[in-house]
């Protein structure tokens, strides 16, 4: 049975030049900036596990664990609002901050962005490091978040931007995979830090935060200014001398009138936030709004947040639960690399599809284990083999998600909006993550509590959804260039409704083709 029609690129325009040293050191420079948002990611629920911590921030979660007259229930373990304000509070701050990030980087270009995050990023770190309070505590938090906000709307730009069409793809999950070598150095500092007699370790995980955060300002202030960026603020000598420089060749004459046509076309747009909702944009409005949702309902970041505290719940100890983070970590970053290698040759839908269903399977089959074991009240004990069968299948799962709904949940709502509503299109990319990340951060330890295992089958249930989505309504984008991915658009079966016919790439022709999703 028919499910839909997909566009493929059969013979994108391609142009002079390709990828040389400059670009990829430019944009190895540039993907650090995920390393900030990737270790407060792995660090939070490290910290969280610690009972040094909890006992100086959260003393009723020690009191509800260390309590043997309660009735014991697996489930409730951590459950604590205020906990896991600890760890939302981040993404709140950075939902409302990726809003004045996108004026900034507009206005002053991506590599501003990128320091001012940077800056803020590195002030949150040494707050943290050295809270004496709970109020201290969330105040660092929110400016980490500010940070997170302006480098997640500059960063998967900056990369889409500098790369050439065909290496689009791999550059832009260099953020994805700075994240996740984020995630993983976090992991393994809790576990070292963890070990560490006196109880200050935790300071030393938080604080170690404005490495990153330097790394990122360093490279921001030394990395230069896309064309597309120098172009949109009237640079136009500047632009082609950096075109050139970045695709190797003085011949980027074709390239660069792109470039001026989308820019020319973007000046005429006073507000993108107004024109971003325009029907001939109702493409990019619905996908940059619902990758981003359905890649956080995935569940991931219930796993990266809260490992340590989620493995302690299934019966590990201390060190085992956090060795266990450590795992998934390492996991977490080789299966990335394999979606940098495939991302440009089997397309973005594969990888979404096989990932989607891969994830669907493992949140079935531990839900179907921790209801078991566990049942509907919470008592229970897990065997090794079978705490060590769920930790496998959380392994399968990060690996699914980190070759597809990771990287590509950045990736492609950065590469689908037009210059004109650019910076609005990766805004709301930025916001809507933040805002659920926030949501479901601030919701899972008491989800866990009251769902049970039923919480896997709730994720399974929008994996599923998510899933079908692109099956029906994601058109393939590998290999089309940034500025004439409009003609993606206008072959779809259902997009192709919304964009006028006097709607055509900036120039030259892009052939389709048209083909059954059977």
């Amino acid at each position: 049975m028919t499910g839909g029609d997909f566009v493929a690129p059969a013979g994108a325009r391609h142009y002079e030049g390709g990828l040389t040293a400059f670009v990829l050191i430019t944009c190895m420079v540039a993907a650090m900036g995920g390393l900030i948002f990737g270790y407060d990611i792995g660090i939070s629920g490290g910290v969280t596990s610690m009972e040094p911590f909890l006992q100086k921030f959260f003393p009723s979660v020690i009191k509800k664990m260390n309590d043997a007259t309660a009735q014991e229930n697996e489930y409730c373990k951590f459950d604590s609002q205020l906990l896991t304000l600890f760890t939302s509070s981040l993404y709140l701050a950075a939902l409302v901050a990726s809003v004045f990030a996108s004026a900034a980087t507009r206005t002053f270009g991506r590599k501003f962005s990128m320091v001012v995050g940077g800056i803020v990023f590195l002030v949150g770190a040494i707050l943290n490091g050295i809270a004496e309070n709970i109020e201290m505590l969330i105040i660092g938090r929110i400016l980490l978040g500010v940070g997170v906000g302006f480098a997640n709307q500059s960063v998967p730009v900056y990369l889409s931007e500098m790369a050439p069409p065909t290496m689009r793809g791999a550059l832009n999950i260099g953020f994805q995979m700075a994240i996740t070598i984020g995630i993983l150095i976090a992991n393994l500092v809790n576990y070292g830090t963890a070990q560490i007699k006196g109880g200050y370790g935790w300071r030393i995980s938080l604080g170690l935060a404005a490495v990153p955060a330097l790394i990122m300002t360093v490279g921001g202030l030394l990395l230069p200014d896309t064309p597309n960026s120098l172009l949109e603020r009237g640079k136009t000598e500047k632009a082609k001398k950096m075109l050139q420089r970045i695709r190797g060749t003085p011949n980027v004459d074709d390239e660069f009138q792109d470039l001026i046509d989308a820019s020319d076309a973007a000046k005429e747009v006073q507000n993108p936030w107004k024109n971003i909702l325009y029907p001939r944009y109702r493409p990019q409005l619905v996908i940059t709004f619902l990758i981003p949702f359905f890649q956080q309902l995935t569940g991931i970041n219930v796993i990266m947040f809260y490992a340590p505290v989620f493995f302690k719940t299934l019966g590990f100890g201390d060190d085992a639960s956090l060795m266990s983070a450590v795992i998934t970590g390492c996991v977490n970053v080789v299966a990335t690399l394999v979606s940098v290698f495939a991302v440009d040759r089997l397309g973005r839908r594969i990888l979404f599809l096989e990932g989607g269903t891969q994830m669907l399977i493992c949140q079935v089959a531990i839900g179907v284990i921790l209801g078991l074991k566990f049942g509907v009240n919470g008592s229970g004990q897990m065997s090794k083999t079978d705490a060590d069968i769920v930790l496998i299948l959380i392994c399968a799962y990060v690996a699914a998600f980190a070759w597809s709904w990771g990287p590509l949940g950045w990736l492609v709502p950065s590469e689908i909006n037009p210059l004109e509503v650019r910076s609005a299109g990766q805004s709301i990319n930025v916001a809507v993550n933040m805002l659920f990340t926030f949501l479901i951060a601030q919701a899972f330890l008491s989800m866990l509590c009251h769902l049970k295992f039923g919480l896997f089958f709730f994720f399974a249930v929008f994996v599923l959804i998510m899933t079908v989505f692109v099956y029906l309504f994601l058109p393939e984008t590998k290999g089309v260039p940034i500025e004439e991915m409009n003609l993606v658009w206008k072959a779809h079966w259902w997009w192709a409704r919304y964009v006028p016919d006097d709607s055509p790439p900036t120039s030259g022709s892009l052939q389709l083709t048209t083909s059954k999703a059977v």
